[in-house]
C-alpha cells in the first residue's frame, strides 16, 4: 500500500470520526439550523452552509493540530471579523462545535464587536468560555425564530427514561432505579393539574411535576426534597449531571429590542443553560431601542432543567413594560424578564445588580421562576425576586430589593435576612396562585421601606384569597412566620396612615362565620415578633380583617 493511499484513507477515517463526533456531541437533526457538519480536509480551514441546511465547517489537519496544541481556539479563527457590522453568528457557532468536539477553551478577542443577526442559530457551549471584554451586538429587529436562543449551555450527558417507577410520595427517600451516576430527575403526571391560575391571565393549570437530584444509588437529596405526592406517573426521565464545572466569564452584550406588538410571544434570544454545575461570572447584559411597544422577553439568562448553577457579578437590565389583553379579557402588563429559573435546583444569584433604577415602576421585575427549588439572592441589588409556579426553599440575603419586591408560592422555609425591601409588601404570597406558602417565612434583620416611600396602606404578609377557586391544591399561609429586628421606615406616609398592618385583608368578605369557602385557606398558626420598629411611630397592627385571623397566635415576647 502506497504511502498516499495510507494518508487518504486517514484522512477520510480522520472526516467520519469528527462528523460523528460532532453529531452525538450536539444532538442535533440533519438539515437542522442548528447542526454543525466538522471535517478535517487538506487545504484552507473554513465555513459554508451546505445544501441540507447545516453548517459546514472544514478545519485542516495542520490547524487541528495547532489548536489542540494550544488548548483554544479563538471566534477569528473560524473567520469571525468582530466589527459590530458583519455577522459573525456561523463562526461563533462552528467555533464551540469544535471546541466541543476537542474539549478547548473559547476566547474571545478582547476589542472585539460581534454583531448577531436575526439568522436562526445557536451556538452550544460544552467547554469552559472567556468572553472577556469583547462585545456581542444581538439584534432582534428582524428574527427569523424568537424561540432560538443564541447561545445554549448544554451537556454531551443525554437524558433517559425510568420505565420502572409507577408512583411517589412526597418527601419520599429513594427512588428504584439503575444509574450511571448523580441525575436530575424530572417526574410529570398529566392527569393532575396544579397551578390553576385565577385573575386576568386565568388558565387550566399546569400538570402536576416535580424535579428532584438522586445519586447513582437513587438516594434523593433531602435538601431538595419530592414536594408532591404522584399517584400516577406519566413521564419520568433522568439526566446524569456534570460533576466537572463548567465556566463562562465576562462578556458585554447588548440586545437591540424587537419592535413586535405586543402580544404574549416571548422572545429567548438568550443564553439558554441547559447543563448542571456551571458558573456564570462577570457577564453584562444591556438593552437599547424600547420604544412604546415589543413583545415581552423569557430571560435573556434562562436557567432551566438542570441543578447547582451560580450566576455571580454579573449586571442585567430590566424590560420596559408592555400591555396586552388577557385571557379574561382585559389590559394587562406582561411579565417580561432579564433573568428566568424553570425547573433548576441549587440556583444562586452572588453579587448582581442591574443598569436601570429597581424602584422605575416602566420597567418589570428582573426575575421569575417556575418549578424549582433552593434559590438564592445574595449580595444583589435587584428590582424584585419571583416564584410563579412554586418554589421549594428560597433564601435572600445581604441584599436589596426594589419596587416589586418579593412575590412567591411554594413551601420549605422563605428565609429574607439583612436586607432592604422597598416593595408594596415585606412578602407578597401571589393571589393569582392562591397565595399558598407550605411552610415557614423567617425575617430578620431587615430594613421595609414600604413602596419605596410612597403613600400607601403598608403591609408585611400580603395576598387574597377568596376560597372559591379551585387552584388544584390545598392552599395555605405560612404555618408560622418569624419576624426580628425589622425596621419599618415609613415616615412619609401622612396623617391618613393607619400604621402597618402584619397581615393585608385577604378577604374582605370574610367578616363573620356566615362565610363559607368552597376550598377552606390554612391560615398561619404562629407569629413570633422581636424588635419590631417604625419611623412613624404607628404601633404595628394585626390586620384590618381581625376576624379572618382571630386565631393566629401572636407572640411579642412580651
Amino acid at each position: 500500500m502506497t504511502t498516499k493511499l495510507i494518508r487518504m484513507i486517514k484522512d477520510s477515517f480522520l472526516t467520519v470520526l469528527l462528523v460523528l463526533g460532532a453529531w452525538v456531541t450536539q444532538g442535533q437533526t440533519k438539515g437542522s439550523p442548528d447542526h454543525v457538519v466538522i471535517t478535517s480536509q487538506k487545504g484552507k480551514s473554513g465555513i459554508s452552509t451546505n445544501p441540507n441546511g447545516d453548517l459546514q465547517l472544514n478545519v485542516s489537519p495542520r490547524d487541528v493540530a495547532k489548536f489542540k496544541a494550544a488548548g483554544r481556539v479563538r471566534y477569528r479563527d473560524f473567520g469571525a471579523r468582530g466589527d459590530g457590522k458583519a455577522d459573525d453568528m456561523d463562526a461563533i457557532a462552528a467555533t464551540h462545535a469544535f471546541a466541543n468536539r476537542h474539549g478547548l477553551l473559547v476566547k474571545a478577542d478582547p476589542e472585539a464587536t460581534y454583531y448577531i443577526g436575526g439568522k436562526e442559530r445557536t451556538a452550544f457551549i460544552q467547554t469552559d468560555t472567556d468572553f472577556g471584554t469583547a462585545s456581542f451586538l444581538i439584534d432582534d429587529t428582524q428574527v427569523q425564530n424568537r424561540n432560538t436562543s443564541v447561545f445554549t449551555v448544554s451537556s454531551e450527558l443525554k437524558p433517559f427514561k425510568l420505565e420502572t417507577i409507577p408512583s411517589l410520595q412526597k418527601n419520599q427517600q429513594k427512588i428504584e432505579a439503575s444509574l450511571p451516576g448523580p441525575c436530575l430527575i424530572t417526574v410529570t403526571n398529566a392527569n393532575v393539574k396544579h397551578y390553576i391560575r385565577f385573575g386576568l391571565n386565568q388558565n387550566n393549570g399546569s400538570s402536576q411535576t416535580d424535579i428532584f437530584v438522586v445519586d447513582k444509588t437513587g438516594k434523593v437529596d433531602m435538601n431538595a426534597p419530592i414536594i408532591w405526592d404522584f399517584d400516577q406517573i406519566t413521564d419520568i426521565s433522568a439526566l446524569p449531571i456534570d460533576e466537572k464545572p463548567l465556566t463562562i466569564t465576562g462578556g458585554r452584550f447588548t440586545t437591540l429590542a424587537n419592535k413586535a406588538e405586543s402580544n404574549y410571544t416571548y422572545y429567548n434570544r438568550n443564553i439558554a443553560i441547559r447543563r448542571s454545575n456551571v458558573l456564570v461570572e462577570g457577564l453584562q447584559h444591556h438593552i437599547q431601542g424600547e420604544e412604546d411597544h415589543g413583545a415581552p422577553y423569557g430571560g435573556f439568562i434562562n436557567i432551566g432543567d438542570c441543578a447547582y448553577v451560580t450566576v455571580k457579578n454579573t449586571m442585567l437590565t430590566g424590560h420596559k413594560t408592555y400591555s396586552t389583553i388577557g385571557a379574561a379579557g382585559k389590559p394587562v402588563s406582561m411579565g417580561t424578564y432579564d433573568l428566568s429559573v424553570n425547573r433548576a435546583l441549587h440556583v444562586s444569584f452572588i453579587n448582581c445588580s442591574q443598569t436601570n433604577d429597581i424602584n422605575d415602576r416602566t420597567y418589570w421585575g428582573i426575575l421569575g421562576s417556575n418549578f424549582s427549588k433552593n434559590l438564592l439572592y445574595d449580595g444583589c441589588t435587584l428590582s424584585r425576586f419571583d416564584a410563579h409556579q412554586g418554589v421549594a426553599n428560597a433564601t435572600i440575603r445581604n441584599s436589596t430589593l426594589g419596587h416589586m419586591g418579593i412575590n412567591a408560592i411554594g413551601s420549605g422555609v422563605l428565609l429574607v435576612e439583612n436586607s432592604t425591601l422597598r416593595g408594596r409588601s415585606l412578602v407578597n404570597l401571589r393571589p393569582d396562585y392562591g397565595s399558598s406558602w407550605q411552610g415557614e417565612v423567617v425575617i430578620r434583620n431587615c430594613v421595609f421601606v414600604p413602596a419605596g416611600d410612597k403613600f400607601i396602606s403598608a403591609d408585611l404578609i400580603s395576598g387574597s384569597y377568596s376560597g372559591q377557586h379551585n387552584f388544584g391544591y390545598t392552599c395555605y399561609m405560612p404555618q408560622r412566620i418569624t419576624i426580628e429586628n425589622l425596621r419599618i421606615d415609613d415616615s412619609g406616609h401622612g396623617e391618613t396612615y393607619r400604621g402597618t398592618a402584619l397581615f393585608a385583608n385577604f378577604n374582605p368578605q370574610m367578616t363573620d362565620n356566615t362565610y363559607q369557602e368552597k376550598f377552606p385557606y390554612v391560615i398561619t398558626k404562629e407569629v413570633i415578633l422581636r424588635n419590631i420598629t417604625t419611623t412613624s411611630g404607628k404601633a404595628l397592627r394585626i390586620s384590618d380583617n381581625p376576624f379572618m385571623f382571630r386565631e393566629v397566635k401572636v407572640d411579642t415576647g412580651q
